[in-house]
């Protein structure tokens, strides 16, 4: 008799289990399907090594390569910066590898250095010729990786609030993305993490454009809706639990970097702090133009779009100078 109450309890137990997974499921779907809709893709797609590269590109003249940091995509830049440079550039943004509309080949990594080589296979598809890179964030990381281990294909870097250094206080401020698992990411990307995202979404955006406030067209014009899909959670978590892996080495070679460099960093940012990754790469890469923006957060782009443009320009005039 105990043993028959104990098994009902545990069928019991099992069927509200699969009750809750499902309907977590269900409002996964509901929520990318909603995404998708109010987000659509809007550029073009090149296949790179299994990759599916979705990218957007503006204006003629000399190549800007534009990558986005963890978890966003190609609006951090079209929304914010396409239309503000004037004649002469040729802007290209691209979501990276598992992020926006691009989609990842099957058993990559996220890594560093796989990043690194889409993007300079993405240069030679395009035919662009040693376009200047422009990193925020994690793509500042990319760009890094790029620098030093494919520095012919480019003719500089210009970095925004870029992550530079391995910091166990990223971590632990991102501890619900660190799922070393692969699995256990698949099946919390369809069930649980969408779900939870959308309800703590304003309290995360506030406190990643901190100190200044969320735009009001963020999540339409500025893509944040895409995030609530199943697919970019997993590429962000592989991203995040794959950064550690190579950081620490690149970081060993910035000394080789003899590019025109520069970065751009907010005195305010709480998300990637300017005193560990800002203010020490001045005495780890030569020539390195750095500029210091006082009260600013992670989101310069957003927040200070001319003074991000004129940066990028300053740095394209020094790139471009040494390409024939």
């Amino acid at each position: 008799m105990l043993i028959s109450i104990v098994l009902w309890l545990l069928a019991g137990l099992l069927a509200a289990a699969a009750l809750v997974l499902l309907v977590l499921t269900v409002a996964t779907w509901r929520i990318a399907a909603r995404a998708e809709r109010l987000v659509p893709a809007c550029g073009k797609f090149v296949e790179i090594d299994g990759n599916r590269i979705h990218y957007v590109e503006e204006g003629e003249g000399r190549p800007i390569v534009l990558l986005h940091g963890l978890g966003a995509q190609l609006h951090h830049f079209r929304h914010a910066l396409f239309g503000r440079f004037g004649a002469g550039y040729r802007l290209i943004a691209l979501d990276r590898p598992g992020s926006g509309y691009s989609v990842r080949a099957s058993g990559a990594t996220g890594r560093l250095p796989e990043q690194a080589h889409v993007v300079r296979r993405f240069i030679e598809e395009l035919r662009l010729e040693r376009p200047l890179i422009v990193g925020h964030s994690l793509g500042g990381a990319v760009a890094l990786a790029l620098a030093t281990e494919h520095p012919t294909a480019i003719s500089g870097i210009a970095l925004l609030s870029p992550l530079t250094h391995l910091e166990a206080r990223i971590r632990q401020r991102f501890d619900l993305l660190y799922v070393p698992s692969p699995l256990l990411r698949r099946v919390l990307a369809y069930t649980a993490a969408i779900p939870l995202s959308l309800r703590y979404a304003q309290p995360t955006l506030r406190f990643i454009f901190a100190p200044q406030v969320v735009p009001a067209d963020y999540m339409v014009a500025g893509g944040g809706w895409l995030g609530l899909r199943p697919s970019q959670y997993f590429a962000t978590s592989t991203d995040f639990v794959a950064v550690e892996q190579d950081l620490d080495r690149i970081e060993k070679r910035y000394g080789e970097i003899a590019m025109p460099t520069g970065i751009l960093f907010g005195s305010a940012d709480r998300v990637i702090g300017e005193a560990v990754h800002g203010e020490p790469m001045l005495d780890k890469i030569q020539g390195l133009d750095f500029e210091r923006v006082e009260g600013l957060g992670h989101m310069p782009q957003f927040v200070e779009p001319e003074r991000v443009v004129a940066f990028i320009q300053r740095i394209a005039a020094r790139a471009f100078a040494g390409v024939n």
